[in-house]
């Protein structure tokens, strides 16, 4: 077992057994992609318990079958997750299990294999993203560039709650967006320590969308 990095601040490691657990059947290169996609997809719910555990509650009034009472109700305007495609869309489909009443934003990032800077070519969110908690999604947190392109992608079109949700971390992406983003707390289920030099994460599991979608080359 490799020693784990250190944590910092601003990066919360959900340590619950079923997050974990799960971790690893994705680590797994024998893990195939159908599993894979649902492994994703529940690890993805855990980690949104986590990340949303401050939401507002406001009392409402209710008839039960047996009786009035008052009982609790998510307040406000429910929150948006945004996937960056295409890995973040099974996660995408994580979160919005748990919280079906979410609005479901799209931003596409892919890495220049070249220079590994993120290209935006595509973005759609919907309105008001200044009034709700922002959940941004995406497996991998590697160098750090599409999810700081993301954010400010993000912040430029008004967010200003905004929660970073990723499956897996390396030690110098998580650096890289605290340093540019120090105000969106991270929630992640590992920290490896490095990185490749094509800036994949090691141990890592590989490339997540290749391995949800089958389109890994072996």
């Amino acid at each position: 077992m490799s020693t784990p990095a250190p944590v910092p601040d601003g990066l919360t490691i959900v340590a619950h057994p079923l997050v974990q657990h799960r971790l690893t059947r994705l680590r797994d290169r024998t893990t195939p992609p159908e599993r894979f996609r649902a492994e994703l997809r529940a690890i993805a719910g855990l980690l949104a318990a986590a990340a949303l555990a401050d939401l507002p509650l406001a009392a409402v009034a209710i008839e039960t079958v047996m009786a009035p009472m008052t009982s609790p109700l998510l307040a406000g305007l429910p929150p948006v997750v945004v996937p960056v495609l295409r890995a973040g869309l099974a996660m995408a489909d994580g979160v919005v299990d748990l919280l079906p009443e979410a609005a479901v934003a799209h931003l596409g990032l892919y890495r220049d294999p070249q220079t590994l800077a993120a290209v935006e070519y595509y973005f759609n969110a919907p309105p008001q993203l200044g009034e709700r908690p922002v959940l941004l999604v995406d497996p991998m947190l590697a160098t750090g560039h599409s999810a700081i392109a993301a954010l400010d992608r993000l912040k430029g079109a008004g967010a200003r709650d905004v929660r970073f949700l990723c499956l897996l971390a390396a030690v110098p992406g998580v650096a890289a967006v605290l340093a540019a983003h120090g105000d969106v707390p991270i929630w992640t289920a590992g920290l490896d320590a490095a990185l490749d030099a094509r800036g994949y994460i090691v141990p890592g599991l590989g490339d997540a969308g290749d391995r949800a979608f089958g389109t890994e080359h072996r």
